[in-house]
């Protein structure tokens, strides 16, 4: 129901849109908005589509369509507008092409379709960002699961195997005990661990680098 002068009406005719978008710099992004009318389609129906700047209360009309689609020659947003509807579906949903930081604001969407004239006209909120930082997060991430993952369950073996020899050194060295060749070659193998650890862990800033010079 909405109130007109004083009076309850019925709407006849039902808008929807969606009431927030999320687009990336000059990625095409679609403004849906759909309609659903008690009256058959004709060439009197009517679509308007309207922009709105942040902290301002100016309006600027992008699109208008009736039987063919007009969108604005003129503006922000010439030559970027194209209809991605179809009214016999109730669809009266629009393009931006090539979108921008300065693209964000309120879009409103607004239909009529005589004698079904009485509706809601609801709001779209779009926000354009860089997609760039977003990749840079998901490079790092992806790193971290690939590099730092495995480099911790190393760094966890190493430990718990320095742990056990540790204990077993003590208990020997208490009862006088030498150690043999194969206790020597252990140990070397310790050191070539530990050289291989310090390996990997160059490895990983060296990634870490690139990751970062190819994000910019």
């Amino acid at each position: 129901l909405a109130l007109y002068c004083g009076v309850y009406t019925a709407l006849s005719l039902e808008i929807k849109a969606d009431a927030h978008v999320r687009g990336y710099v000059g990625e095409k992004i679609k403004l849906k908005c759909t309609f659903r009318s008690t009256s058959s389609i004709t060439d009197k129906l009517t679509i308007d589509w309207t922009y709105r700047p942040p902290s301002s209360s100016r309006t600027e009309s992008i699109f208008h369509y009736q039987s063919f689609q007009y969108p604005t020659t003129a503006g922000t947003f010439r030559d970027r507008i194209s209809w991605a509807g179809d009214v016999y579906r109730g669809d009266a949903s629009i393009s931006i092409s090539n979108p921008t930081l300065k693209d964000n604001g309120t879009f409103s969407c607004a239909v009529k379709n005589p004698p079904d004239v009485h509706h809601n006209i609801p709001v779209t909120e779009l926000t354009v960002t860089e997609r760039g930082f977003g990749i840079m997060l998901s490079s790092v991430a992806l790193l971290s699961v690939l590099v730092f993952v495995p480099s911790a369950v190393v760094v966890v073996l190493l430990l718990v195997r320095m742990g056990r020899k540790s204990a077993g050194l003590k208990k020997r060295n208490k009862s006088g005990y030498k150690k043999s060749s194969i206790e020597v070659s252990d140990d070397t193998d310790q050191e070539e661990a530990d050289d291989c650890m310090a390996r990997l862990c160059v490895r990983c800033a060296e990634c870490l680098d690139s990751d970062y010079e190819e994000t910019y």
